[in-house]
């Protein structure tokens, strides 16, 4: 089962028209390995494989983590683009295949023959399998970390910022990080109990965890067909273009000329509402302030202490209330009044303004008529 879906599920991802064709075949790559790699279960009863092809098979695991990772990249940033440096991934995958190279793949038949039939007891064995467990390890920490960093960039230069998409890249990383864990102690279980029994019923409950996971993976794409908008990779966090200004030789911008610029800023907020166009970015307030993005930047997520995300959605909540209290207009509904404020999302409109006025719009509508 898991080698039949995860293999339509590739096919589908590779041959379909999108325009998330890198990501498409990154992850169609990852289920690609699990489908070989679970093939192990049973192919064997019906192909004699070489073991210069089984070496391979049983090395090709060690992509799914930088498979992923790259993966996550794509999702994120709108402009990612797969570059020879990338190729620097595929060092784990190398260095194990010199290191079986002297006593195996350039030895004889019999003596590949005699290898695997002790294959974990090899040293060469047991450090790829470290080596492995050591990449997986790096990998998650590393997906993680750039997750927590380009959802802080987002919200400090989006106002439609959605965070759905980081949430579900997240569970995933959260959900393989699980099946990394089990399928590490299933093994360790292996190799201290001798009961085949035992063990057979483990790896059943690995293969049914992955298939678990492939299916949720399908269900996450069916119900979520097209991904949500992607930042920038060359955007940096405020905390970067701060500690570059205290770095350089300019001197930063006096309290008074911050107070300026702030006032400034809030009088273009009430008087112009950029606030009223739903994708409006700090690049457009910066446009219609004629101030440089990066002092905008620094003036709202660092001198204000909001990020630009929440700043904006301040003044489209308080635009909602005023709607919200004015009788004449009580034949708006709270869908027609989210996008006439500048949301696109009835979701992310209903918890700003809970967040905002600890209400929602219906009771803070009815608490004021």
């Amino acid at each position: 089962m898991i080698v039949f879906v995860s293999s339509l599920f590739s096919m589908f991802l590779l041959t379909v028209r999108s325009e998330n064709k890198i990501s498409n075949r990154l992850i169609a790559s990852v289920l690609m390995i699990v489908a070989i790699d679970i093939s192990s279960f049973f192919y064997h009863r019906f192909i004699d494989m070489p073991h210069i092809l089984e070496m391979i098979r049983m090395d090709l695991p060690i992509f799914t983590s930088p498979l992923l990772y790259l993966f996550v990249l794509s999702v994120i940033y709108v402009d990612f683009k797969l570059k020879r440096i990338h190729l620097l991934h595929g060092l784990p995958f190398l260095i194990s295949t010199l290191v079986y190279m002297p006593r195996f793949y350039l030895a004889n038949a019999e003596a590949r023959d005699a290898f695997f039939h002790s294959y974990h007891a090899h040293p060469e064995t047991i450090f790829s399998i470290v080596m492995g467990h050591i990449q997986v390890i790096i990998y998650i920490i590393a997906i993680f970390v750039v997750l927590k960093k380009s959802k802080k960039i987002m919200l400090e230069n989006y106002s439609n910022a959605s965070t759905a998409k980081h949430d579900w890249l997240f569970q995933l990383n959260v959900i393989s990080t699980c099946l990394f864990v089990i399928s590490t102690s299933k093994n360790i279980f292996k190799r201290l109990n001798d009961d085949f029994e035992t063990v057979n019923i483990a790896r059943i409950i690995v293969a049914f965890l992955v298939l678990s996971f492939v299916c949720w993976l399908i269900l996450k794409a069916l119900y979520h067909p097209s991904f949500f908008r992607g930042i920038d990779s060359k955007l940096r966090s405020v905390q970067n273009l701060i500690a570059e200004d205290e770095a350089s030789t300019n001197s930063n911008l006096g309290t008074e000329a911050v107070q300026q610029q702030i006032d400034l800023l809030k009088n273009h907020m009430q008087n112009q509402k950029p606030y009223l166009n739903p994708t409006l970015t700090i690049q457009d307030l910066a446009n219609g302030l004629e101030i440089p993005v990066r002092e905008v930047s620094i003036l709202i997520n660092h001198h204000l202490n909001q990020h630009f995300f929440d700043f904006v959605n301040e003044y489209r909540i308080q635009h909602a209330m005023e709607i919200l209290k004015d009788t004449a207009k009580k034949q708006f509904t709270v869908l027609e009044i989210l996008y006439e404020v500048g949301f696109n999302s009835k979701s992310s409109f209903n918890t700003a303004f809970k967040k905002y006025a600890h209400l929602t719009p219906t009771q803070y509508r009815k608490n004021n008529s």
